[in-house]
Formats: structure tokens, sequence, C-alpha cells
């Protein structure tokens, strides 16, 4: 693998750079090669990756007890009827 150096870069790119490679949860260093792959045609864009976040309002609100109830419905029908399997 190669190392690359790139000269020039002011202070208003590489403080932008930054930002973006921290709000993407990213070293400078992975974020500029994803950059690089993709603006190269390297790397496939994502089709779907919309978020949604119409059910936030939701979050935390379940009680253990209710969890317990709707954990318990789950476990059952994800059970395996052997008469059915026969």
């Amino acid at each position: 693998m190669s190392s690359l150096s790139i000269r020039g870069v002011d202070e208003k790119l590489s403080k932008i750079l930054k930002t973006k490679a921290l709000n993407s949860n990213k070293s400078m260093n992975q974020y500029v090669l994803d950059l690089l792959k993709k603006s190269a045609g390297l790397e496939k864009e994502k089709k779907y990756t919309q978020e949604y976040n119409d059910l936030d309002h939701l979050f935390g609100l379940w009680s253990d007890s209710d969890f317990r109830k709707i954990q318990g419905k789950i476990d059952k029908e994800r059970g395996i009827d052997e008469d059915l399997w026969k």
C-alpha cells in the first residue's frame, strides 16, 4: 500500500475536512480516502441511505414490565410448532 502527501491544503479546506471527518466518526485519513475512492469511481454510492426518525418520540417509553410482556409475545411467536414440521 502506498502513501500520498497532499500539499497546498489551505486552512479553510483543512477545517472543513476535519469537521466532516469528525461528524462521520472517521479519522481524517479514512474520510479523505473514502472521498478519493468515491470520486475515482471505486466505491458505489449507496442507494438506500435515508434515515427515518418518525418513531423517535417513542424511544425509551417502555417500562420493564412492558418490555417483558412484548418480548414474551415475540418469543412465543418465534416458537416452532412441532406438529407442523412432521
